[in-house]
C-alpha cells in the first residue's frame, strides 16, 4: 500500500442516499415461508423481496386493513 493517496479528484458517491440500512424484524415463520419460497420460484433473495414489498406498500400509501381473529 501506498504511505499517501492523493483525494484531490475523489467525487462523493452519488448512491450514499440510496444505500440501505439495517435493521432488525421479528417477522412470524411462516411469513418468512412465505417470502423465502416466493424468492426463490422468482430467483431473488428474500429480504430484497420483502424490501421491495415494503416499498411498494409505502410508495402507494397502502392502508393496512386489520382483522384480529
Amino acid at each position: 500500500m501506498r504511505d499517501q493517496y492523493d483525494f484531490s479528484k475523489s467525487k462523493p458517491n452519488p448512491y450514499a442516499k440510496k444505500l440501505k440500512k439495517q435493521v432488525t424484524i421479528r417477522l412470524d415463520e411462516d411469513t418468512i415461508g412465505y417470502f423465502k419460497a416466493l424468492a426463490e420460484d422468482k430467483g431473488v433473495p428474500y429480504q430484497s423481496l420483502i424490501n421491495l414489498y415494503l416499498r411498494d406498500c409505502a410508495q402507494s400509501h397502502k392502508e393496512l386493513t386489520m382483522k384480529w381473529q
